[in-house]
């Protein structure tokens, strides 16, 4: 009779320990199930998170280069200005310089028609005192 409770309350035990398992087993997997739900639904937030970051960023950048784009037309325009008034700045000083050398010629020419002439003279005034 022992032996008989003994086996019995082993099958008991047995059978609890089956169910338990069992139970374990259906409640793991159930949270598994649930686990692999929330990554994906963490997963899809995450993505739309990054998607939105990225066209965010994608704006910003385009504003950037917008930005330095009307810089460098600004820039360009300003250059092109400087340009042109340094070529007429040039030609106006060429021209100038070009007036100056030539009176600067015309002058040294009547000089040395005057040094000549004065030579001339001397010459005269030197032959009437001898």
């Amino acid at each position: 009779m022992e032996t008989e409770k003994i086996l019995e309350l082993m099958t008991r035990i047995y059978n609890d320990l089956k169910a338990g398992q069992e139970q374990l087993r259906t409640e793991m997997q159930a949270g598994n199930e649930q686990l692999r739900a929330e990554m994906r639904s963490g997963q899809e937030q995450l993505r739309a998170e990054m998607q939105a970051g990225n066209e965010q960023l994608r704006i910003e950048m385009q504003e950037g280069f917008s930005a330095v784009n009307q810089k460098l037309s600004s820039l360009d325009e300003r250059l092109s200005f400087v340009e042109k008034s340094v070529v007429r700045i040039e030609n106006d000083h060429g021209a100038k310089l070009k007036a100056l050398f030539e009176g600067y010629q015309l002058n040294s020419e009547k000089l040395d028609r005057i040094e000549s002439e004065v030579a001339r003279h001397d010459e005269f005034i030197l032959r009437r005192l001898k």
